[in-house]
């Protein structure tokens, strides 16, 4: 942008908020920290707004320019087809141990009846996340692939997070690669760690696997991670297991789960990883790409971390995860030597910073800002609520998720939110946008135009919104005329 524009304001530090808005410059590390400190809530809302239009724009070219921008929303399925799990997160109320009275493995019926439930509304994508199980061969992943593309060939199969990626190396037995113990996998020498990645990643995919989840980042810095993830894949395996996926042509999204233990630095520094991570995919035209970037609040409910006291926000003395994130960027510590961590800051980890409705705001308004090479920003309304995610579309979202037909993992740590596709629809159009069902691929389903009448928009059809209110799902009108758009990814 040249001359005086809307965006314009004066920081502490140089930053060209108008560049970075029209994309002509990138947001730095330092430039994120900055503005998560001085910058109003609206100007990063109206900031991060102005971005999101402008990556809808141009991954939409042909979306009809008489309707409001469009907002995204996918019906499909989280199943998690076990809670048994070898990691101990200190955030996780799922998890249970294999010998546990309520411990469970989905069986083939068990999946595909709740597989049809999802095909029966209208749903096109199933999520496929479980614990880290220990005792499952490769065999029973691929039976259960092969299983749905049989019985549902449309459905795209969304599975296996990077952490599952990295239990699979250590447990699974393959013709002439090891097998190590659970949680033990970085004992492989490098190159064959990624050889025995890349042949069952091969397997899975031939199976019927379509594109991974980008559950299991949390936070990536070291002296946070190794507090919270106990038994968990660490950030360069995660980052490892998305490069393995995106080099085989898998698209996948990313994640970050905040505001427990760890400094605001470590937010951004989390999100430079990714960013870095998708240059390089770009760069090295690999046919996979992050195509979405989604970060939400740590839920405490009936979790080992949540049982940490809250750090007073009216206490003058400042947050140990401030601390100590200033000292490890700062170079003055090393954040893989646990020992002077502790030493240099005895109270880090042992007090949480809850975030609330505006932090998870001006965090996401920036992560729109500082992901130029992203396309969809999500909007976490299923830890939030439907109200502050609502409001997520105004500070950088792109994408209102999943109905959530179906959620166990947040739900355990007492979360349980649901809304139907009407409602969804409805929060999307009462904000001023035009929603459209998606697939995986950010590709356009149905565009909901309000012109269409009611029977091509779930929520203009309702009359009685108090039916909907606790509604899990709504019932998709299949047979509505083909209106999709493709989307186009810049590789930039």
């Amino acid at each position: 942008m040249s001359g005086a524009t809307p965006y314009r304001r004066a920081f502490s530090h140089s930053i060209d908020i108008d560049a970075i808005v029209a994309g002509d410059a990138r947001l730095s590390f330092e430039q994120a920290m900055m503005l998560y400190r001085e910058a109003t809530l609206h100007d990063l809302g109206r900031w991060s707004t102005a971005v999101a239009d402008r990556m809808i724009a141009k991954a939409y070219p042909d979306f009809p320019k008489q309707l409001p921008g469009v907002r995204t929303y996918v019906i499909d399925r989280n199943i998690n087809y076990t809670n048994v799990c070898s990691a101990r997160c200190t955030f996780c109320a799922f998890r249970r141990d294999e010998d546990e009275s309520d411990a469970y493995t989905l069986d083939q019926s068990q999946l595909h009846r709740k597989i049809q439930e999802l095909v029966d509304v209208g749903g096109t994508q199933v999520l496929l996340q479980g614990g880290m199980h220990p005792g499952l061969p490769i065999e029973f992943y691929e039976d259960m692939l092969r299983g749905i593309k049989a019985k549902f060939p449309t459905v795209h199969v969304h599975g296996f997070s990077p952490p599952e990626f990295v239990e699979f190396v250590a447990v699974f037995k393959l013709d002439d690669l090891p097998t190590t113990p659970p949680g033990k996998s970085k004992q492989l020498p490098a190159d064959l760690w990624q050889a025995k990645l890349e042949a069952i990643m091969r397997r899975l995919q031939a199976a019927g696997l379509d594109s991974i989840p980008g559950g299991g980042g949390e936070i990536f810095a070291e002296a946070v991670r190794r507090r919270i993830g106990l038994g968990k894949a660490d950030a360069r395996q995660w980052l490892d297991v998305m490069r393995c996926a995106h080099r085989l042509g898998m698209f996948t999204s990313a994640t970050m789960m905040f505001g427990h233990i760890e400094g605001v630095a470590d937010r951004f520094h989390h999100m430079q990883f990714i960013r870095d991570a998708q240059d390089e995919a770009i760069a090295q035209n690999f046919r996979g790409r992050y195509v979405s970037f989604i970060s939400w609040p740590f839920q405490r409910e009936n979790t080992p971390m949540g049982r940490l006291p809250d750090y007073d926000l009216e206490s003058s003395e400042p947050f140990p995860g401030d601390q100590l994130a200033e000292l490890v960027y700062s170079g003055q510590l090393d954040p893989n030597d646990k020992v002077a961590c502790d030493k240099a800051l005895p109270g880090a980890g042992k007090v949480v910073r809850l975030s609330g409705a505006v932090d998870y705001l001006r965090t996401q308004a920036i992560s729109r800002l500082f992901f130029d090479n992203i396309h969809s920003i999500g909007s976490s309304w299923v830890t939030m609520g439907p109200r502050i995610g609502q409001l997520g579309l105004y500070h950088g979202a792109t994408d209102m998720g999943s109905i959530m037909m179906e959620e166990n993992v947040v739900s355990a740590a007492g979360t349980t939110y649901r809304l139907d596709e009407a409602v969804l629809c409805h929060l999307i159009r009462s904000s001023g946008f035009t929603p459209a069902q998606r697939d995986n691929r950010y590709q356009l389903l149905r565009i909901h135009d309000s012109s269409g009448g009611s029977a091509a928009s779930p929520d203009l059809s309702v009359t009685d919104w108090s039916r909907h209110r606790f509604a899990t799902s709504q019932s998709a009108d299949t047979d509505a005329a083909d209106n999709s758009v493709e989307l186009t990814i810049d590789a930039k």
